[in-house]
């Protein structure tokens, strides 16, 4: 090889080292949802997944209360549940290149406010989960993301076994069967997985039963396992993660397993403990859940028969973690501590599934609830 070839092998390969690779980013747009007096909307930050840095927060969208967001599956659109002077519902965004946000689409709902949405993956519908107005509102897409009016499904009775928390119907979150026929929808009121059968190309669902969870327990977010055999609950009331096998064909769940977040003491050292989310690690390995009081993530391995191990809880450096999330590399775990006003992140050791907290790896929102990664299709 001659001195001119040598030279061009070598400034090809600084050329790919230094250059941006579509999907290689390291650099990835974290959206954040945010409530109460002091936030002002939708704020963006960037995440540097090499460095486990964030960047510096500016307001994405001025809105009142975006609570949860989620994306479109095929269009470079951001839909968040909110409020405003007349109402609240449902706004959609179109994203920019920049990530920017462009409000072109807004539905009221008449049960309210919703606590969680869930797209679809045909895009031709989203569906909303009202906690106060224990209803699900079923929204239409039009082709172009556009929002129609709604049509409501009430849930109704209550477990009544909590307190006052379980007198009514109170759906939680929503999201569809790895399938994408059935949409569940757990209500923490009743003690139930509430089912419905999807029909995508009506854009409607219909009511097809109900999977029992643990009494008093109050299921608020569920996870499907890798492998889609199970579904994983996670309990706000008593702190636990409930197993459930998964019949796929009949659109049926039965609880097998269950597993504390915390022990009794643990609980017992806090005047206040809430389970707030659940997520499954993209290796199917391990499963993640957030401790509200306790202020920590309880991290689980999993079995093969849908039984959970605990392996570690690791304190958020936050308080309240109303969310967390993945990056989009699964090396990280992105934490969001309410009451604090931070969001933090933590290395995921990919050996055993472990935390560890990154110096610096932290940053200021205000009151955040939603943690939301997006990458430009």
């Amino acid at each position: 090889m001659n001195k001119f070839s040598e030279y061009l092998l070598f400034t090809t390969f600084v050329f790919f080292l230094h250059s941006p690779i579509k999907g290689l980013a390291e650099e990835n747009i974290l959206y954040v949802g945010t409530g109460g007096k002091a936030a002002q909307g939708i704020y963006q930050t960037s995440f540097n997944q090499k460095l486990g840095k964030f960047s510096d927060l500016s307001l994405a969208a001025e809105v009142d209360s975006p609570g949860f967001l989620t994306v479109h599956p095929l269009k470079n659109i951001l839909y968040a549940v909110a409020r405003w002077k007349e109402g609240a519902g449902v706004v959609g965004y179109k994203i920019n290149e920049d990530g920017t946000l462009n409000e072109f689409t807004r539905q009221s709902c008449p049960d309210g406010m919703g606590c969680h949405l869930a797209v679809h993956s045909s895009g031709n519908f989203l569906v909303t989960a009202q906690y106060g107005g224990g209803s699900v509102a079923l929204f239409s897409l039009s082709q172009l993301g556009k929002l129609t009016e709604p049509t409501l499904f009430k849930h109704k009775g209550g477990s009544k076994i909590f307190g006052n928390r379980q007198n009514a119907p109170h759906p939680h979150w929503c999201g569809y069967s790895p399938c994408q026929k059935y949409l569940l929808v757990p209500d923490l009121g009743l003690d139930k997985i509430v089912i419905y059968l999807v029909d995508d190309k009506q854009q409607s669902v219909s009511h097809h039963g109900y999977a029992d969870a643990r009494a008093g327990g109050g299921p608020r977010h569920m996870r499907f396992s890798k492998d889609d055999k199970f579904i994983y609950l996670l309990n706000e009331l008593n702190l636990t993660i409930e197993t459930f096998s998964w019949d796929s064909e009949k659109g049926e769940a039965t609880s097998i397993h269950w597993a504390s977040t915390l022990t009794e003491a643990e609980k017992a050292e806090e005047s206040f403990n809430s389970a707030a989310e659940i997520l499954v690690h993209k290796t199917g390995n391990w499963v993640y859940s957030s401790n509200r009081g306790h202020d920590s993530v309880s991290v689980f391995s999993t079995r093969k028969d849908g039984s959970l191990e605990i392996l570690e809880k690791q304190p958020i450096r936050g308080a309240f973690p109303r969310n967390i999330n993945f990056s989009p590399d699964g090396n990280w775990l992105i934490t969001a501590g309410q009451h604090s006003n931070t969001i933090s992140a933590h290395l995921i050791d990919r050996q055993n599934g472990k935390l560890t907290f990154q110096k610096g790896a932290l940053t200021n929102v205000p009151n955040p609830t939603c943690l939301l990664f997006w990458k430009n299709r």
